[in-house]
């Protein structure tokens, strides 16, 4: 009988991410129900990061994974070079810096299979998901998925496509959009496609390094205002109004290599 093939490509960019990238190998060694292909993009590291990452999958044999290189420096040209080679009906981002639990990509399988979504957005949790904390922060999180459905709410490392959607919206990369926030930009361009879902169950625990980011963060009134934009005028909101702000601050997608940790 012919082995079942995979239904999820698992896209893992990295650059130099040998101190925090073994938590998210083990994630993947650990996921259940459904089969993937983990997909990991060295983005010109030095650190030996690639070597740590076979030395952990060597005792992982049921994971099928695709080593590939981009020299080009930034992160969607890594996400680009993964999605080049995914093949699979699903495809999902992780970062290397994050932890998912065993029943992440069944859960996004659940949901994107039902048909009528295009992508599911997972929610960050910063505690442990089980505590009252954690379970307010899904509850929360999911309430404001619905209130605002036709909004990106989570960064590349939570979300999860169709991976005929994701084609259809032009990938991971935009000509039109050389800045920061890109993420919330490719789900703009996904929304064109469908619509997007998520769950209380659908989560991820990302490093709480993520809190040194004020060089590439939008202001508050920008953020305001992405809420407060409908989605008819939300293109005017990104290709108009954000991108000349973020170009005379240069928030540039490069600006994200620039790292306190």
């Amino acid at each position: 009988m012919t082995e079942a093939q995979p239904a999820w490509s698992v896209i893992v960019p990295y650059y130099n991410e040998i101190d925090f990238i073994q938590g998210t190998i083990e994630s993947a060694i650990a996921q259940t129900g459904t089969r993937f292909r983990l997909i990991l993009v060295d983005n010109k590291s030095s650190d030996g990061t690639e070597a740590l990452c076979r030395r952990i999958l060597s005792g992982a044999p049921h994971v099928e994974v695709v080593y590939l290189r981009e020299d080009r420096p930034g992160h969607l040209f890594a996400l680009d070079k993964g999605f080049s080679a995914v093949t699979t009906p699903y495809v999902c981002f992780w970062d290397a810096d994050t932890v998912y639990p065993l029943h992440y990509l069944a859960e996004a399988e659940r949901l994107l299979a039902d048909g009528h979504h295009v992508a599911a957005q997972a929610i960050d949790v910063y505690c442990a998901p089980e505590s009252r904390e954690g379970r307010l922060r899904r509850i929360r999180m999911k309430a404001t998925q619905l209130l605002l459905s036709r909004q990106g709410h989570v960064g590349s490392y939570g979300q999860c496509f169709r991976t005929d959607a994701l084609r259809a919206a032009g990938g991971p990369m935009s000509a039109r959009w050389p800045y920061v926030l890109y993420d919330h930009e490719l789900m703009q361009r996904i929304f064109h496609q469908g619509r997007a879902t998520g769950s209380t169950d659908l989560w991820c625990l990302p490093s709480p390094r993520r809190g040194a980011n004020a060089h590439v963060r939008w202001s508050l009134w920008e953020r305001i205002l992405y809420h407060l934009t409908p989605f008819a005028t939300k293109d005017w909101f990104f290709y108009r109004f954000l991108a000349g702000r973020f170009d005379r601050r240069r928030m540039m997608q490069e600006n994200l290599r620039v790292r306190d940790w």
